[in-house]
């Protein structure tokens, strides 16, 4: 079991989010004229039938968990990817909150390839596409720019993993990255559990655990897309969000961070009150401009105990959806869906429009490999890589 660590004064003012969310002038500031409400019909997941493929001799599915809420989250074996996720809105509506496309040819052949996702072998950018490990260099293929963004040209997210569903709640996913694949070195034994409870609140967990028989770096995380509003209903612009980090990582004009760990306050980056995303989106801040809105790495603040730290929170405005995020990482990156340009067809019709979706990606902090003064991506032979993320979701009413 892992031990859940807690910090009792942020939970507390984030229980409090949907009551005084309302009232801030930040979040009054916000208001999107573009806004709508959520879906007045209950959401339904995707057809399995659509996403029985192969792709590189291996075939694709689709796997449907649920929990005893009549919660579900649709994921299939490519990118071991979570492609639905459906939660109960304040009316007791089932909503999709996950942003992705309804057949597996459409996640391989449109632009954007990430939703969902889950990204390695290095999730997040690593400065020119190359880092040193025990003095030797290794170069990596730079599909960012001049960086190497979420494991390469075809990263974790394009490989077809192999899956077992444990029970109606649980499926495993594995997949061997071999050695050079994409320029890292070593043959790395990845696995991915995902678990789907309701318990006291619907939650999904991820585990993630790595093995290598040579020296690399690891850093995975899952790259879901969501509106809690429903996918496809709008801007994310008014939902209030709120980290429990006093700090983030800046970065260059591109979006690698300086070496430099800065505090939020009086900035763009101060979350640690529930605040509209789009509040400051537009301020006169460099930072912004260099991602366009949103796309850094927060440092989170450091839990008094091993196990489970409560990193973020998130109410949708009109759904009252309450998301949590915990986890045992040491950095969370916000993506505010600055690229969107509905260029992507999505489930039902739907367009992702931009800045109508956002990505809260638990992990270490970007570009760790090349700033020895950031926690350690390193993973030696002989020694397990094993961390764990949960998102669970309520409601305020």
């Amino acid at each position: 079991m892992i031990k859940v660590s807690t910090n009792y004064s942020w939970i507390a003012a984030a229980c409090l989010l949907a009551a005084c969310g309302n009232s801030a002038s930040s979040d009054k500031s916000a208001v999107d004229s573009t806004a709508t409400k959520a879906p007045a019909t209950a959401s339904v997941l995707p057809d399995a039938n659509l996403f029985k493929d192969s792709l590189d001799g291996k075939p694709t599915a689709l796997y449907i968990l649920r929990n005893k809420n009549n919660a579900a989250v649709a994921i299939t074996n490519y990118g071991a990817r979570v492609v639905s996720l459906l939660v109960p809105d304040k009316n007791g509506v089932m909503t999709d909150i996950a942003v992705g496309y309804d057949s597996i040819g459409k996640y391989i052949h449109q632009p954007e390839s990430y939703f969902g996702a889950i990204v390695g072998r290095y999730g997040n950018r690593i400065a020119k596409g190359r880092f040193s490990l025990n003095g030797k260099e290794y170069k990596l293929a730079t599909n960012n720019g001049p960086n190497s963004l979420h494991g390469g040209l075809k990263g974790f997210a394009a490989h077809v993993w192999d899956a077992k569903q444990l029970n109606d709640s649980t499926l495993e996913l594995t997949y061997l990255s071999k050695d050079q694949e994409e320029g890292y070195p070593g043959n790395l034994q990845a696995k991915v559990t995902y678990t789907l409870s309701g318990d006291t609140v619907n939650s999904l967990k991820i585990d993630y655990e790595a093995t290598t028989d040579k020296p690399t770096v690891v850093n995975l995380t899952n790259h879901t897309y969501f509106n809690l509003n429903g996918q496809g209903s709008g801007t994310i612009n008014n939902h209030l969000l709120q980290f429990n980090a006093d700090r983030y990582t800046p970065v260059d004009s591109t979006l690698i961070p300086t070496g430099k760990i800065e505090p939020v306050a009086g900035t763009p980056f101060d979350f640690r009150q529930p605040t509209a995303i789009g509040a400051r989106v537009d301020s006169p801040n460099q930072q912004l401009k260099f991602g366009k809105g949103y796309d850094h790495n927060f440092v989170l603040n450091a839990s008094k105990g091993a196990g489970l730290n409560l990193a973020a929170t998130v109410l949708g405005d009109q759904s009252g959806i309450f998301m949590e995020v915990w986890t045992m990482e040491p950095g969370i990156q916000f993506y505010g869906g600055n690229f969107m340009s509905g260029s992507n067809p999505l489930k039902g019709g739907k367009r992702d429009d931009h800045r109508t979706a956002f990505c809260l990606e638990t992990q270490h902090y970007p570009d760790s490999p090349n700033e020895p003064s950031f926690p350690s991506t390193v993973l030696q032979p002989g020694k397990q890589y094993k961390t764990s993320t949960v998102y669970t979701f309520s409601v305020k009413k």
